[in-house]
């Protein structure tokens, strides 16, 4: 079952929205905040953590933004999933670089949420088409990254980097590379390590802003689920 917490300080949307994952397969919700704060306090207080996080920005003692660098630091096991009003480049492309594991307007369809939420929890991020390009038309936009040292990679872990962006599994990675997913567990151990990356989605964001991965956009970038 997939633990899901929500911290949105409109009580009528969380309330609604914990209904509706409740009739959602194998989720539910094991915590509900009304802000930053409380989330904090709450995931302090428990010893079940939740898988994944629903979370609001706008949020009064302390927002979404704050509440994800705390998550960052102290709770990098439990996904993000950004729920929200404000779904244009600045706010998504700042979620992304916080870590955070998906990006959904609140206006989503039930049937989409459902879907994030799962790909999240099975293979540690999940970002649409729409999402996929905001990231790729502002490493477009950047300048050349400077020069810098970048960890050697092996030709195993760079194959499985390639795939983690094309957002497979670990277990479709391993059906691919004919290795076992503990395998494909360690190499993304590995990098996380080497490239100083706390979850899969800065991995991601690592690699295309340093072109350690090739994209080609019908298949990286609109991949179907």
């Amino acid at each position: 079952m997939i633990r899901v917490a929500i911290a949105d300080d409109e009580t009528l949307f969380r309330e609604g929205l914990k209904q509706l994952i409740e009739g959602f397969e194998r989720i539910t919700v094991t915590m509900e905040a009304y802000d930053g704060a409380n989330l904090i306090d709450q995931l302090a207080a428990t010893e079940a953590l939740p898988h994944i996080l629903l979370l609001d920005l706008n949020m009064p003692a302390m927002t979404g933004i704050e509440a994800t660098k705390v998550l960052r630091e102290q709770y990098p096991d439990v996904k993000v999933i950004v729920l929200s009003t404000h779904f244009n480049k600045a706010f998504i492309l700042n979620m992304v670089e916080l870590g955070a594991s998906s990006y959904l307007p609140k206006n989503c369809k039930p049937d989409e949420l459902e879907n994030t939420i799962h790909k999240v929890f099975e293979k540690g991020f999940y970002y649409s088409t729409e999402v996929m390009m905001v990231i790729r038309e502002n490493m477009m936009r950047k300048s050349k990254p400077k020069a810098r040292f970048l960890p050697e990679l092996t030709r195993r872990e760079l194959e499985v980097l390639q795939l983690i962006c094309e957002q497979y599994s670990s277990t479709e990675i391993a059906e691919k590379l004919f290795i076992s997913p503990r395998t494909v567990d360690g190499h993304r151990n590995n990098l996380l390590e080497k490239l100083s990356c706390r979850n899969t989605a800065g991995l991601v964001v690592y690699a295309i802003h340093h072109k350690l991965v090739e994209v080609v956009p019908d298949t990286f970038w609109n991949r179907k689920s």
